[in-house]
Protein backbone atom coordinates (compact mmCIF):
# COMPACT_ATOMS: atom_id res chain seq x y z
CA UNK A 1 0.00 0.00 0.00
CA UNK A 2 3.01 2.22 0.95
CA UNK A 3 4.58 2.03 -2.25
CA UNK A 4 0.94 2.85 -4.34
CA UNK A 5 0.97 5.59 -2.46
CA UNK A 6 4.35 6.96 -3.61
CA UNK A 7 3.61 6.97 -7.26
CA UNK A 8 1.53 8.85 -9.92
CA UNK A 9 -2.07 8.63 -9.37
CA UNK A 10 -1.83 7.69 -13.41
CA UNK A 11 0.74 4.70 -12.56
CA UNK A 12 -1.23 3.75 -9.48
CA UNK A 13 -4.17 3.20 -11.38
CA UNK A 14 -3.07 1.55 -13.93
CA UNK A 15 -1.65 -1.25 -11.52
CA UNK A 16 -4.68 -1.52 -9.64
CA UNK A 17 -6.41 -2.05 -13.32
CA UNK A 18 -3.56 -4.11 -14.38
CA UNK A 19 -3.57 -6.79 -11.20
CA UNK A 20 -6.88 -7.01 -11.58
CA UNK A 21 -7.07 -8.06 -15.08
CA UNK A 22 -4.49 -10.52 -14.03
CA UNK A 23 -5.99 -11.90 -11.42
CA UNK A 24 -9.04 -12.27 -13.65
CA UNK A 25 -7.01 -14.20 -16.45
CA UNK A 26 -5.00 -16.32 -13.88
CA UNK A 27 -9.23 -17.85 -12.75
CA UNK A 28 -10.18 -17.50 -16.46
CA UNK A 29 -7.67 -19.87 -17.70
CA UNK A 30 -7.82 -22.12 -14.71
CA UNK A 31 -11.08 -22.38 -14.92
CA UNK A 32 -11.10 -23.51 -18.87
CA UNK A 33 -8.42 -26.17 -17.61
CA UNK A 34 -10.02 -27.25 -14.81
CA UNK A 35 -13.53 -28.03 -16.73
CA UNK A 36 -11.88 -29.18 -19.50
CA UNK A 37 -9.79 -31.95 -17.54
CA UNK A 38 -13.04 -32.33 -15.35
CA UNK A 39 -15.22 -33.25 -17.87
CA UNK A 40 -13.11 -35.22 -19.89
CA UNK A 41 -12.31 -37.77 -16.79
CA UNK A 42 -16.09 -37.86 -16.51
CA UNK A 43 -15.94 -39.74 -20.00
CA UNK A 44 -17.00 -36.54 -22.39
CA UNK A 45 -15.49 -36.44 -25.90
CA UNK A 46 -13.31 -33.20 -27.04
CA UNK A 47 -16.40 -31.60 -28.84
CA UNK A 48 -18.94 -31.82 -26.40
CA UNK A 49 -16.59 -30.43 -23.82
CA UNK A 50 -15.53 -27.44 -26.41
CA UNK A 51 -19.38 -27.11 -27.06
CA UNK A 52 -19.86 -26.35 -22.83
CA UNK A 53 -17.70 -23.23 -23.66
CA UNK A 54 -20.50 -22.25 -26.49
CA UNK A 55 -22.58 -19.91 -24.26
CA UNK A 56 -18.90 -18.14 -22.94
CA UNK A 57 -18.68 -16.91 -25.97
CA UNK A 58 -21.76 -16.44 -27.19
CA UNK A 59 -22.72 -14.25 -24.10
CA UNK A 60 -19.61 -12.41 -24.83
CA UNK A 61 -20.76 -11.01 -28.04
CA UNK A 62 -23.82 -10.19 -25.81
CA UNK A 63 -21.76 -8.46 -23.23
CA UNK A 64 -19.44 -6.69 -25.32
CA UNK A 65 -22.53 -5.06 -27.49
CA UNK A 66 -24.08 -3.48 -24.04
CA UNK A 67 -21.11 -3.46 -21.82
CA UNK A 68 -19.08 -0.59 -23.31
CA UNK A 69 -22.82 1.55 -22.81
CA UNK A 70 -23.04 0.50 -19.63
CA UNK A 71 -19.22 1.43 -18.38
CA UNK A 72 -19.69 4.99 -19.95
CA UNK A 73 -23.12 5.45 -18.46
CA UNK A 74 -22.05 4.04 -14.55
CA UNK A 75 -17.74 3.92 -14.69
CA UNK A 76 -15.50 1.39 -15.43
CA UNK A 77 -14.30 0.98 -11.79
CA UNK A 78 -18.39 -0.25 -11.36
CA UNK A 79 -18.54 -2.49 -14.72
CA UNK A 80 -14.43 -3.79 -13.77
CA UNK A 81 -15.30 -4.40 -10.10
CA UNK A 82 -18.91 -6.13 -11.79
CA UNK A 83 -17.08 -8.33 -13.92
CA UNK A 84 -15.01 -9.82 -10.65
CA UNK A 85 -18.27 -10.19 -8.76
CA UNK A 86 -19.91 -12.37 -11.43
CA UNK A 87 -16.81 -14.06 -12.08
CA UNK A 88 -16.67 -15.23 -8.06
CA UNK A 89 -20.13 -15.86 -8.45
CA UNK A 90 -19.83 -18.45 -11.55
CA UNK A 91 -16.58 -20.00 -9.39
CA UNK A 92 -19.13 -20.59 -6.60
CA UNK A 93 -22.39 -22.15 -9.19
CA UNK A 94 -19.47 -25.09 -9.37
CA UNK A 95 -18.98 -25.66 -5.81
CA UNK A 96 -22.05 -28.35 -6.25
CA UNK A 97 -21.22 -31.79 -5.57
CA UNK A 98 -20.50 -33.44 -8.68
CA UNK A 99 -23.88 -35.84 -9.25
CA UNK A 100 -25.73 -31.73 -9.01
CA UNK A 101 -22.57 -30.36 -12.13
CA UNK A 102 -25.19 -31.17 -14.87
CA UNK A 103 -24.32 -29.66 -18.86
CA UNK A 104 -26.87 -26.67 -18.70
CA UNK A 105 -25.91 -25.58 -14.98
CA UNK A 106 -22.33 -26.11 -16.18
CA UNK A 107 -23.43 -23.60 -19.35
CA UNK A 108 -25.08 -21.29 -17.06
CA UNK A 109 -21.94 -20.95 -15.62
CA UNK A 110 -19.66 -20.74 -18.30
CA UNK A 111 -22.13 -17.96 -19.62
CA UNK A 112 -21.88 -15.86 -16.38
CA UNK A 113 -17.91 -16.37 -16.60
CA UNK A 114 -18.16 -15.55 -20.23
CA UNK A 115 -20.10 -11.32 -19.21
CA UNK A 116 -17.75 -11.04 -15.98
CA UNK A 117 -14.78 -11.90 -18.56
CA UNK A 118 -15.66 -9.30 -21.08
CA UNK A 119 -16.92 -7.01 -18.54
CA UNK A 120 -13.07 -7.41 -17.06
CA UNK A 121 -11.56 -7.09 -19.91
CA UNK A 122 -13.57 -4.31 -21.83
CA UNK A 123 -12.97 -1.84 -18.97
CA UNK A 124 -9.31 -2.80 -18.72
CA UNK A 125 -8.64 -2.08 -21.99
CA UNK A 126 -10.55 1.45 -21.85
CA UNK A 127 -9.17 2.38 -19.04
CA UNK A 128 -5.60 2.85 -20.18
CA UNK A 129 -7.22 5.92 -22.94
CA UNK A 130 -8.75 7.38 -19.58
CA UNK A 131 -5.01 6.92 -17.91
CA UNK A 132 -2.38 8.12 -20.43
CA UNK A 133 -1.82 11.69 -21.57
CA UNK A 134 -4.07 12.34 -24.67
CA UNK A 135 -0.71 13.25 -27.27
CA UNK A 136 1.31 10.14 -25.72
CA UNK A 137 0.83 7.47 -28.54
CA UNK A 138 4.16 5.93 -27.88
CA UNK A 139 3.13 5.57 -24.35
CA UNK A 140 -0.22 4.51 -24.95
CA UNK A 141 1.00 1.36 -26.98
CA UNK A 142 3.59 0.70 -24.69
CA UNK A 143 0.97 0.40 -22.27
CA UNK A 144 -1.74 -1.21 -24.33
CA UNK A 145 0.79 -4.09 -25.64
CA UNK A 146 2.28 -4.93 -21.60
CA UNK A 147 -1.66 -5.32 -20.58
CA UNK A 148 -2.36 -7.36 -23.56
CA UNK A 149 0.61 -9.56 -23.33
CA UNK A 150 0.94 -10.15 -20.00
CA UNK A 151 -2.69 -11.09 -19.90
CA UNK A 152 -2.73 -13.50 -22.21
CA UNK A 153 0.76 -15.22 -20.89
CA UNK A 154 -1.08 -15.55 -17.25
CA UNK A 155 -3.83 -17.06 -19.01
CA UNK A 156 -1.16 -19.79 -20.43
CA UNK A 157 0.25 -19.87 -16.41
CA UNK A 158 -3.37 -20.68 -15.52
CA UNK A 159 -3.76 -23.26 -17.51
CA UNK A 160 -0.80 -25.17 -15.75
CA UNK A 161 -2.73 -23.89 -12.43
CA UNK A 162 -5.87 -25.22 -13.31
CA UNK A 163 -4.30 -28.72 -13.69
CA UNK A 164 -2.01 -28.22 -10.85
CA UNK A 165 -5.19 -27.29 -8.44
CA UNK A 166 -6.99 -30.39 -9.86
CA UNK A 167 -4.53 -32.80 -8.83
CA UNK A 168 -3.66 -31.10 -5.67
CA UNK A 169 -7.01 -30.14 -4.19
CA UNK A 170 -9.42 -31.70 -6.31
CA UNK A 171 -12.42 -29.99 -8.86
CA UNK A 172 -14.18 -28.53 -5.85
CA UNK A 173 -11.11 -27.98 -3.65
CA UNK A 174 -9.32 -26.17 -6.47
CA UNK A 175 -13.06 -23.90 -7.54
CA UNK A 176 -13.09 -22.84 -3.72
CA UNK A 177 -9.38 -21.82 -3.40
CA UNK A 178 -9.85 -19.59 -6.66
CA UNK A 179 -13.10 -18.07 -5.45
CA UNK A 180 -11.37 -17.04 -2.20
CA UNK A 181 -8.57 -15.59 -4.03
CA UNK A 182 -10.61 -13.70 -6.02
CA UNK A 183 -13.13 -12.36 -3.42
CA UNK A 184 -9.95 -10.61 -1.63
CA UNK A 185 -9.35 -8.82 -4.95
CA UNK A 186 -12.70 -8.13 -5.79
CA UNK A 187 -12.85 -6.35 -2.12
CA UNK A 188 -9.70 -4.21 -2.67
CA UNK A 189 -10.78 -3.19 -6.04
CA UNK A 190 -13.80 -1.95 -4.24
CA UNK A 191 -11.38 0.43 -1.83
CA UNK A 192 -8.69 1.01 -4.22
CA UNK A 193 -10.07 2.07 -7.85
CA UNK A 194 -10.67 5.49 -8.72
CA UNK A 195 -14.54 6.18 -8.53
CA UNK A 196 -15.31 8.49 -11.83
CA UNK A 197 -12.89 5.88 -13.65
CA UNK A 198 -14.05 6.44 -17.64
CA UNK A 199 -17.31 7.80 -16.95
CA UNK A 200 -18.90 9.78 -19.84
CA UNK A 201 -19.51 13.57 -19.37
CA UNK A 202 -22.61 13.31 -20.71
CA UNK A 203 -24.96 10.38 -20.45
CA UNK A 204 -24.48 8.46 -24.08
CA UNK A 205 -27.65 7.21 -25.20
CA UNK A 206 -28.66 3.67 -26.17
CA UNK A 207 -28.55 3.79 -30.10
CA UNK A 208 -24.53 5.28 -29.84
CA UNK A 209 -23.66 1.18 -28.55
CA UNK A 210 -22.87 1.15 -32.90
CA UNK A 211 -20.17 2.82 -33.95
CA UNK A 212 -20.31 5.71 -36.51
CA UNK A 213 -16.44 5.71 -36.83
CA UNK A 214 -15.87 4.12 -39.86
CA UNK A 215 -12.21 3.36 -38.90
CA UNK A 216 -13.01 1.26 -35.94
CA UNK A 217 -16.05 -0.41 -38.25
CA UNK A 218 -13.62 -1.41 -40.63
CA UNK A 219 -11.33 -2.51 -37.53
CA UNK A 220 -13.87 -3.99 -36.03
CA UNK A 221 -14.57 -5.94 -38.56
CA UNK A 222 -11.05 -6.80 -39.45
CA UNK A 223 -10.63 -8.02 -35.70
CA UNK A 224 -13.83 -10.75 -36.02
CA UNK A 225 -12.36 -12.36 -39.03
CA UNK A 226 -8.66 -12.19 -37.49
CA UNK A 227 -10.18 -13.89 -34.65
CA UNK A 228 -12.21 -16.58 -36.34
CA UNK A 229 -9.12 -17.98 -38.29
CA UNK A 230 -7.50 -18.27 -35.11
CA UNK A 231 -10.01 -20.24 -33.31
CA UNK A 232 -11.80 -21.87 -36.81
CA UNK A 233 -8.82 -24.47 -36.29
CA UNK A 234 -7.29 -23.61 -32.32
CA UNK A 235 -10.10 -24.21 -29.84
CA UNK A 236 -11.41 -28.01 -30.73
CA UNK A 237 -9.72 -28.99 -34.00
CA UNK A 238 -6.18 -28.73 -33.13
CA UNK A 239 -6.60 -30.44 -29.53
CA UNK A 240 -8.43 -32.98 -30.80
CA UNK A 241 -5.98 -33.53 -34.02
CA UNK A 242 -3.20 -33.72 -31.48
CA UNK A 243 -4.71 -36.40 -29.47
CA UNK A 244 -6.24 -38.60 -32.45
CA UNK A 245 -3.46 -37.92 -34.66
CA UNK A 246 -0.57 -37.78 -32.90
CA UNK A 247 -1.42 -39.83 -30.04
CA UNK A 248 -0.99 -37.36 -27.38
CA UNK A 249 -2.44 -37.64 -24.33
CA UNK A 250 -4.88 -34.44 -22.27
CA UNK A 251 -1.64 -33.55 -19.94
CA UNK A 252 0.51 -33.26 -22.92
CA UNK A 253 -1.77 -31.33 -25.27
CA UNK A 254 -2.96 -29.04 -22.78
CA UNK A 255 0.95 -28.53 -21.43
CA UNK A 256 1.78 -27.28 -24.96
CA UNK A 257 -1.29 -25.33 -25.59
CA UNK A 258 -0.23 -23.27 -22.51
CA UNK A 259 3.13 -22.72 -23.09
CA UNK A 260 2.02 -21.61 -26.75
CA UNK A 261 -0.37 -19.26 -25.30
CA UNK A 262 2.41 -18.05 -22.71
CA UNK A 263 5.10 -17.33 -25.79
CA UNK A 264 1.60 -15.48 -27.40
CA UNK A 265 1.91 -13.02 -24.63
CA UNK A 266 5.45 -12.74 -24.19
CA UNK A 267 5.50 -11.68 -28.22
CA UNK A 268 2.83 -8.98 -27.72
CA UNK A 269 4.40 -7.09 -24.72
CA UNK A 270 7.34 -6.98 -27.27
CA UNK A 271 4.78 -5.99 -30.45
CA UNK A 272 5.86 -2.47 -30.19
CA UNK A 273 9.49 -3.04 -31.04
CA UNK A 274 8.50 -5.46 -33.91
CA UNK A 275 6.06 -2.66 -35.68
CA UNK A 276 8.91 -0.13 -35.93
CA UNK A 277 8.10 1.90 -32.18
CA UNK A 278 12.58 2.42 -32.11
CA UNK A 279 12.05 4.29 -35.94
CA UNK A 280 9.19 6.70 -34.47
CA UNK A 281 6.65 5.01 -36.01
CA UNK A 282 3.18 3.70 -35.10
CA UNK A 283 1.05 1.55 -37.10
CA UNK A 284 -2.05 1.87 -39.14
CA UNK A 285 -3.96 0.28 -41.57
CA UNK A 286 -0.80 -0.40 -43.86
CA UNK A 287 1.26 -2.50 -41.13
CA UNK A 288 -2.13 -4.02 -40.47
CA UNK A 289 -2.67 -4.96 -43.88
CA UNK A 290 1.08 -6.41 -44.35
CA UNK A 291 0.80 -7.93 -41.06
CA UNK A 292 -2.41 -10.05 -41.79
CA UNK A 293 -1.14 -10.83 -45.51
CA UNK A 294 2.73 -12.97 -43.81
CA UNK A 295 -0.09 -14.82 -41.10
CA UNK A 296 -2.35 -16.09 -43.62
CA UNK A 297 0.90 -18.06 -45.57
CA UNK A 298 1.15 -20.14 -42.20
CA UNK A 299 -2.24 -21.91 -42.36
CA UNK A 300 -1.77 -22.39 -45.81
CA UNK A 301 1.71 -23.74 -45.82
CA UNK A 302 0.26 -26.08 -43.04
CA UNK A 303 -3.07 -27.00 -45.01
CA UNK A 304 -0.71 -27.79 -47.90
CA UNK A 305 1.40 -29.98 -45.94
CA UNK A 306 -1.09 -31.92 -44.28
CA UNK A 307 -2.96 -32.58 -47.87
CA UNK A 308 -0.15 -33.81 -49.33
CA UNK A 309 1.40 -35.84 -46.18
CA UNK A 310 4.57 -33.94 -46.47
CA UNK A 311 6.49 -34.18 -42.95
CA UNK A 312 2.69 -33.07 -41.34
CA UNK A 313 3.58 -33.20 -38.14
CA UNK A 314 6.70 -31.03 -38.13
CA UNK A 315 5.18 -28.80 -40.76
CA UNK A 316 1.91 -28.35 -37.68
CA UNK A 317 4.08 -27.83 -34.67
CA UNK A 318 6.85 -25.22 -36.63
CA UNK A 319 3.88 -23.71 -38.39
CA UNK A 320 2.19 -23.21 -35.10
CA UNK A 321 4.80 -21.49 -33.24
CA UNK A 322 5.29 -19.42 -36.10
CA UNK A 323 1.13 -18.87 -36.48
CA UNK A 324 1.62 -18.06 -32.65
CA UNK A 325 3.69 -15.22 -33.07
CA UNK A 326 2.76 -13.39 -36.41
CA UNK A 327 -0.75 -13.88 -34.80
CA UNK A 328 0.46 -12.44 -31.47
CA UNK A 329 2.17 -8.75 -33.22
CA UNK A 330 -1.63 -8.87 -35.59
CA UNK A 331 -3.54 -9.05 -32.09
CA UNK A 332 -1.46 -6.18 -30.16
CA UNK A 333 -1.45 -3.84 -33.01
CA UNK A 334 -5.04 -3.96 -33.65
CA UNK A 335 -5.54 -3.51 -29.47
CA UNK A 336 -3.44 -0.42 -29.56
CA UNK A 337 -5.13 0.79 -32.93
CA UNK A 338 -9.02 0.45 -31.18
CA UNK A 339 -7.65 2.05 -28.03
CA UNK A 340 -5.98 4.79 -30.50
CA UNK A 341 -9.10 5.37 -32.73
CA UNK A 342 -11.80 5.24 -29.39
CA UNK A 343 -12.98 8.75 -28.57
CA UNK A 344 -11.84 10.20 -25.53
CA UNK A 345 -15.19 11.22 -23.89
CA UNK A 346 -16.89 7.33 -23.72
CA UNK A 347 -14.22 5.31 -24.77
CA UNK A 348 -15.80 1.87 -23.58
CA UNK A 349 -18.35 2.21 -26.26
CA UNK A 350 -15.95 2.02 -28.39
CA UNK A 351 -13.85 -0.44 -27.18
CA UNK A 352 -17.22 -2.36 -26.79
CA UNK A 353 -18.31 -2.23 -30.00
CA UNK A 354 -14.60 -3.84 -30.89
CA UNK A 355 -14.64 -6.80 -28.51
CA UNK A 356 -18.01 -7.47 -29.60
CA UNK A 357 -17.04 -8.10 -33.09
CA UNK A 358 -14.09 -10.16 -31.54
CA UNK A 359 -16.50 -12.65 -29.42
CA UNK A 360 -18.46 -12.60 -32.51
CA UNK A 361 -15.15 -13.97 -34.50
CA UNK A 362 -14.38 -16.38 -31.70
CA UNK A 363 -18.05 -17.60 -31.44
CA UNK A 364 -17.71 -18.53 -35.73
CA UNK A 365 -14.69 -20.15 -34.83
CA UNK A 366 -15.84 -22.36 -31.98
CA UNK A 367 -18.54 -23.27 -33.71
CA UNK A 368 -16.73 -23.98 -37.45
CA UNK A 369 -13.54 -25.36 -35.63
CA UNK A 370 -15.91 -28.31 -34.54
CA UNK A 371 -18.46 -28.99 -37.73
CA UNK A 372 -15.54 -28.41 -40.33
CA UNK A 373 -13.17 -31.20 -38.58
CA UNK A 374 -16.13 -33.79 -38.11
CA UNK A 375 -17.05 -32.76 -42.16
CA UNK A 376 -13.32 -32.53 -43.71
CA UNK A 377 -10.47 -32.62 -40.89
CA UNK A 378 -8.21 -30.42 -39.76
CA UNK A 379 -6.89 -29.00 -43.24
CA UNK A 380 -10.17 -27.52 -43.76
CA UNK A 381 -10.09 -25.47 -40.90
CA UNK A 382 -6.78 -24.46 -42.17
CA UNK A 383 -8.06 -22.93 -45.66
CA UNK A 384 -11.10 -21.23 -43.89
CA UNK A 385 -8.17 -19.92 -41.53
CA UNK A 386 -6.15 -18.57 -44.30
CA UNK A 387 -9.06 -17.23 -46.20
CA UNK A 388 -10.33 -15.44 -42.77
CA UNK A 389 -6.93 -13.77 -42.69
CA UNK A 390 -6.61 -12.40 -46.11
CA UNK A 391 -10.40 -10.67 -45.85
CA UNK A 392 -9.10 -9.58 -42.84
CA UNK A 393 -5.89 -8.06 -44.57
CA UNK A 394 -8.20 -6.50 -47.37
CA UNK A 395 -10.36 -4.89 -44.79
CA UNK A 396 -7.06 -3.33 -43.27
CA UNK A 397 -6.62 -1.54 -46.10
CA UNK A 398 -9.40 1.00 -45.52
CA UNK A 399 -7.72 2.00 -42.45
CA UNK A 400 -6.14 5.53 -41.43
CA UNK A 401 -2.60 5.91 -41.64
CA UNK A 402 -0.01 6.12 -38.57
CA UNK A 403 0.58 8.68 -36.79
CA UNK A 404 4.38 9.34 -35.41
CA UNK A 405 5.39 8.28 -31.67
Amino acid sequence: MAILQRLSPEVRQYLIVTGNYWSFTLTDGALRMLVVLHFYQLGYSPLDIALLFLFYEFFGVVTNLFGGWIGARIGLNRTMNIGLGMQVVALAMLLLPAAMLTVPWVMLAQALSGIAKDLNKMSAKSSVKQLVPANAEGALYQWIAVLTGSKNALKGVGFFLGGLLLTWLGFQGAVLMMALLLSLVWLLSLVLLKQDLGKANSKPKFSHIFSKNAAINYLSAARMFLFGARDVWFVVALPVYLASHLGWDHWTVGGFLALWVIGYGIIQSLAPYLTGKRAGVLPGGRQAFLWALGLSFVPLVIATSLSVNLFPQVTLLVGLLLFGAAFAVNSSLHSYLIVSYAREDGASMDVGFYYMANALGRLIGTVLSGYLFQLAGLSACLWFSAAFIMIAALISLLLPRPSVA
